[in-house]
């Protein structure tokens, strides 16, 4: 009798124990219908970091309709997330409209070359501008590109887009490396101090504006930033289309008051064709109804409007994307 009472509770206490648990259940499969993503961007003192984290926050501020969470990584930058997306271990990352030109058509630069062109890569939408910053001593009389030969010069660590820039861009004035009194292949951390401490006489930087490098060499030492036009950039810029020319804002930085004429490529966020057409649809419409909260979160992006996010775009866009601009008459 006792071990029948002991059987009869024990199974009151089990269904009782099922039971309660049934929430957990419940909100376990919830869970499961929520959509991670992850975001790639550079280093944390950089721009793209502030920008992804500024994207998620829009996307995570809607997260209760369309079910997405957001969330940035810390990266390498362009290349390295462009190869992340590749291969699957991001969902989506910040590139360079060059980048990803490159790493879709298989051209370019050497590891892009050997894996061949990606043609599954895809737009959500783009960003910031990144001029092509040519910072350079007072003392080294660089007024213009062509006084860089012969003086010692910086044109980015190898597999950069500071470095495949530049030498494109030196490609068309028929340069190459001897042009230089001296190459170095510096890393943008070690670029303004190297020009303070008088190791270098300029360096460039493919980066939006404002940005710490540039601050830090214009506060540290006296420096300045040079114009980069002419016959030879106009041409580039033909030729190159995800080039497009940009200005550099006089009084941003002190030693250049007056606005600076030059070229770069824009950030842009991109993603696969893996990629559902309901999650790039969330992003991208979480970004462009919250546009103007958008742009105050980092002055990088203050220069966005929903039309110039669309232009000088270099890979075909995700489908998910292409639904929101047409629903909001961006597209035909």
């Amino acid at each position: 009798m006792e071990r029948s009472v002991m059987f009869k509770g024990l199974m009151v206490a089990l269904c009782l124990g099922v039971l309660l648990s049934l929430p957990s259940f419940s909100g376990t499969a919830q869970a499961a219908q929520t959509k991670f993503v992850t975001v790639g961007t550079g280093g944390m003192t950089g721009v793209y970091y502030p920008v992804g984290g500024a994207i998620c926050r829009l996307v995570n501020k809607g997260s209760k309709d369309h079910g997405v969470q957001c969330n940035v990584q810390a990266t390498g930058a362009s290349v390295f997330n462009v190869n992340a997306i590749r291969s699957g271990d991001l969902a989506m990352g910040i590139v360079q409209s060059d980048v990803q030109y490159y790493a879709y058509n298989g051209v370019e630069q050497e590891q892009f070359v050997k894996a061949g062109p990606d043609k599954n890569l895809r737009a959500l939408f783009l960003l910031q501008s990144e001029a092509f910053t040519l910072v350079a001593r007072d003392d080294a009389a660089i007024q213009k590109f062509t006084d860089l030969a012969g003086k010692r010069m910086n044109i980015g660590d190898p597999g950069s887009g500071n470095r495949s820039t530049t030498e494109l861009l030196m490609k068309e004035y028929g340069w190459d490396d001897s042009i230089f009194k001296l190459a170095t292949d510096l890393k943008p951390a070690e670029m303004a101090a190297a020009l303070c401490d008088n190791k270098i006489d300029a360096y460039v930087y493919v980066v939006a504006h404002p940005n710490g490098s540039t601050k830090e060499a214009a506060t540290t030492c006296s420096s300045h930033i040079v114009p980069v036009s002419g016959l030879e950039v106009d041409k580039f810029v033909e030729k190159y289309p995800f080039y497009p020319k940009t200005v550099i804002p006089g009084g941003m930085y002190r030693g250049t008051d007056e606005d600076v004429e030059t070229f770069g490529p824009r950030a842009t966020l991109l993603t696969s064709a893996d990629l559902s057409d309901e999650v790039a649809y969330a992003v991208t419409k979480a970004v462009f109804t919250n546009l103007e909260e958008f742009k105050r979160l980092h002055p990088a992006l203050g220069g966005l409007t929903a039309q110039n996010m669309m232009e000088n775009n270099s890979v075909p866009y995700h489908p998910g994307a292409i639904k929101y601009f047409k629903e909001a008459g961006l597209m035909q």
